[in-house]
């Protein structure tokens, strides 16, 4: 080959390459504003505000959880099951994407107002485990950003996720046959899950009369429903928030605080309990018995073990 073809086609080569690896750092930059930028699972900008009252700000932000422990008098299998139950509310930065607790402060973070609810209790010989947890903006006009449950118990594990994308995306795995290893989609409407936290913010902002409700992901796995909504009646009176549900022959009661920071002081759930002839309408209720602040996650160790005491969980 000449000189003057060779020097030609390494010019080309060259200036190629050249735009090459511009034409591709380009496509990068603009694939990672993209990412940067993708509000898909974000509806509105206000998910990132948070709530700017200086009692709230005092209350929930100085980085401690509130623990509150209860007597619990659960119904399953058509008899009253004595245990404890703890609810755990505490704040955090949510992912928006992901949907998950963000590790580190950015302005696309959402406050939530989270709630960590346990049930343990026992059933004859054997055990149940029952975890619930609602992630809820602290903006208090939107669904819940993500919802799961599980319960445990010596039969089997149960596992349900739901997460508030353009629709509920619901995943669900049981042992039982007609449950495993759902997943599906639903309209959004109101969660029972979320109705707690909503509480815990503004009483005043709980949705009442005629309504279209989600039972809570723990009631439907115990009872085996659709996870799907259902015509309910919702009141307000005082500091008691009722929901009644004629489908399920179900109502479900919480009594709080009317003072701030709203506090829950006891719940009534009552519903048939037990299959076919054990079968009865029963009140499962929790009452409780203290309350708690503290960085919960910073005592593990065993002489931690006394705060146990103080909860009175043992």
């Amino acid at each position: 080959m000449k000189p003057h073809i060779i020097k030609q086609l390494s010019v080309f080569f060259i200036a190629t390459s050249f735009c090459l690896f511009f034409s591709c750092k380009k496509e990068s930059v603009i694939k990672s504003t993209a990412t940067n930028f993708d509000t898909k699972f974000i509806v509105h900008k206000d998910f990132s505000k948070k709530n700017n009252s200086p009692e709230f700000k005092n209350y929930w932000y100085t980085g401690k959880a509130e623990i509150s422990s209860y007597k619990l008098e659960q119904a399953r299998y058509g008899k009253i099951r004595e245990g404890h139950a703890v609810l755990v509310f505490v704040t955090e930065d949510f992912l928006p994407k992901p949907q998950v607790k963000a590790d580190n402060q950015n302005p696309t973070n959402i406050p939530i107002l989270k709630l960590n609810a346990t049930k343990n209790f026992v059933t004859g010989i054997y055990p149940y485990s029952i975890m619930q947890s609602t992630f809820y903006p602290v903006v208090n006009t939107k669904h819940a950003l993500k919802v799961s449950a599980s319960v445990q118990e010596w039969c089997g594990h149960v596992y349900v996720q739901l997460n508030n994308r353009e629709q509920f995306e619901i995943n669900s795995h049981s042992y039982f046959e007609g449950e495993a290893d759902a997943a599906f989609k639903i309209n959004k409407t109101i969660l029972e899950n979320e109705l707690w936290t909503k509480l815990r913010i503004n009483p005043q902002s709980l949705p009442t009369g005629q309504l279209q409700i989600i039972p809570s992901l723990e009631h439907s796995r115990l009872q085996h429903l659709n996870i799907k909504a259902y015509n309910a009646h919702a009141t307000l009176n005082a500091n008691t928030y009722s929901i009644n549900y004629p489908e399920l022959n179900r109502t479900l009661s919480i009594t709080f605080n009317p003072k701030f920071p709203f506090d829950i002081l006891s719940w009534e759930d009552t519903y048939k309990s037990g299959f076919g002839t054990n079968a009865k309408v029963l009140t499962t209720k929790a009452t409780k018995l203290k309350t708690i602040k503290l960085a919960y996650w910073e005592k593990k160790n065993l002489e931690d073990e006394s705060l146990r005491d103080t909860l009175k969980l043992n």
